[in-house]
């Protein structure tokens, strides 16, 4: 089976390497470009707990005053092993997904007066510190990464997808998706 994976290929190399070892063929194409935001550094003193939803946000995190004992909520597993990987202990899971981010939060014992500083990309799907604030907490959002759609394929690239078309298509985001709608569009 032909298996297209759509995500950066630090996300995605431990499933690339899983399901070519069950005999598929892997076609990697990014539909997106991660940069980090050259911001200031954020302070984690004025921190009790951080959120991310992302891997991204983790690799382009720049704090001052580093706490490694710092709460840590994480959207998913993958999220929560880079977090661990920087040397974070204290970590709490989600299922994968914002929604069930937020209902842990929202059903922990964290205490709504204690500051979270949610660090993530310009582009998001849902406005998870909002929904924390109108439930009491105090947020800031800190972006410290942005995406950038790939508008173009190169020819071996494009070589590829003509000569072996994917049977199965791994898209990770709304905004890879709307990546990977205009790469059709476009070369189709």
């Amino acid at each position: 089976m032909n298996i297209l994976i759509t995500r950066p290929l630090i996300d995605a190399e431990d499933l690339m390497g899983k399901l070519f070892s069950l005999g598929h063929k892997i076609i990697h194409i990014p539909t997106l470009r991660v940069k980090p935001v050259t911001n200031q550094k954020c302070d984690a003193k004025n921190y009790d707990a951080f959120i991310f939803t992302s891997a991204n946000a983790i690799r382009n995190l720049k704090l001052l005053n580093e706490d490694k004992k710092k709460l840590c909520f994480c959207v998913g597993s993958i999220t929560e092993k880079i977090v661990r990987q920087k040397g974070y202990s204290n970590t709490i899971s989600a299922g994968g997904n914002v929604n069930a981010l937020k209902n842990i939060i929202l059903n922990s014992d964290f205490d709504k007066k204690k500051k979270i500083a949610y660090f993530c990309g310009d582009y998001i799907s849902t406005d998870l510190d909002l929904d924390l604030k109108r439930e009491g907490y105090l947020v800031d959002k800190v972006i410290n990464y942005s995406s950038e759609k790939i508008v173009d394929l190169n020819n071996e690239n494009e070589k590829i997808l003509n000569n072996h078309p994917p049977d199965i298509i791994f898209v990770y985001s709304k905004r890879s998706a709307e990546s990977f709608a205009e790469l059709v569009k476009k070369y189709t």
